[in-house]
This record gives structure tokens, C-alpha cells and sequence, in this order.
């Protein structure tokens, strides 16, 4: 789903992008409800940022990537951490493009997620290259997502990507067909 977000884009740089995970429900300028394998999330656009909310057998994540106005959590490169039964990785990093490379780059994007049935996509009124997409899949009993935040005054692209499963301690026999 490709919408365009009614708000003004706000010359936020890609180094003000601060992780957290737990927080609550964030207001969304934009959302999507999905239905993986019997986990329920929730993709949420927040201006150039973004928030996931998942729910599966009971327990919870919430992953905000955000200026978050007072954190002291800037963006983490790489974070493994176990969240109850649930085993969590997130990575990140930076892409600084031309700007040619970063106007095809974001061409491709967005036409990757616009028609995706698990994708989400807003654009800022002013720049259709400032954009904040998200797109989740169920693979192998994992649920994964991958976002990208454009910031194309710097020429630079945020792109996160996110794993949640069952640890080994934690598993369940996940005996569901066409995950």
C-alpha cells in the first residue's frame, strides 16, 4: 500500500533515528493490520519514522525507530536480544547515494512495496523521494520486516531489518501449513 503521508516533511537527519523497543502505541500518520501464520502486527508509519507491533502465542514486540525526542538509544548497527520465549535481531545501516543512484533507489523501493500485500509506503507532500516504506513476511516460523527512511537532502537511506522467532528454550511445535 502506497499512500501519501498529511503531514510536512521536516529536514530530520538520518543520524536523529533513535531505536527502542516496548514502547506504546505510537499515533500513526499511516497503518497496516496484518495476519502472518496466525500472528497478528501491526506496520505503522510515524512521519519518517517507523513503529511494528506484533502479537503471537501471548506475547508482544514493540520496535520503534524514531526521533525520539530524550532518548539516549541512537540507532544500534546490530541487536540480538531474547523478549520472553521470543529470540529478536535487528540490524541497521546507512546508504549515502548520489544523487541519480538515490532517485533510482527510490523508484525501485517504492514500486517493491506500493503493491505488496504485506507492504506499507508513505510519501511527504513536496518530495517524492522522501519517503518511510516497510515490508513483513512470515519465513521459516520467523516473522521478519525490512524498512527503509529516505532523507534525500543528505542523500541517505536508513534500512532496517527485523527477526522475531521462538528461541530454543521457548519453541512450540509450529504445525501450521503455508506460513
Amino acid at each position: 500500500m502506497l499512500t501519501t503521508l498529511q503531514t510536512a516533511y521536516t529536514d530530520t537527519r538520518a543520524a536523529d533515528l533513535a531505536w527502542a523497543l516496548g514502547r506504546e502505541a505510537l499515533p500513526a500518520l499511516a497503518a497496516l493490520d496484518l495476519e502472518l501464520g496466525g500472528a497478528r502486527m501491526q506496520l505503522r508509519l510515524l512521519g519518517a519514522s517507523h513503529q511494528v507491533l506484533l502479537e503471537e502465542g501471548g506475547g508482544t514486540c514493540s520496535e520503534t525507530v524514531a526521533c525520539i525526542p530524550g532518548s539516549s538509544t541512537p540507532l544500534p548497527l546490530g541487536v540480538a536480544k531474547r523478549i520472553g520465549s521470543w529470540e529478536y535481531e535487528f540490524a541497521a545501516r546507512v546508504e549515502t547515494l548520489s544523487r541519480g543512484s538515490f532517485a533510482g533507489r527510490a523508484q525501485e523501493l517504492l514500486a517493491l512495496v506500493a503493491d505488496h500485500p504485506h507492504g506499507l509506503a508513505g510519501t511527504f507532500p513536496g518530495s517524492p523521494y522522501a519517503f518511510t516504506a516497510m515490508l513483513a513476511q512470515r519465513h521459516e516460523g520467523r516473522i521478519r520486516w525490512r524498512t527503509w527512511h529516505a532523507y534525500p537532502q543528505e542523500g541517505q537511506l536508513v534500512v532496517t531489518r527485523t527477526s522475531v522467532g521462538f528461541g530454543p528454550h521457548g519453541r512450540r511445535r509450529d504445525t501450521r501449513v503455508g506460513d
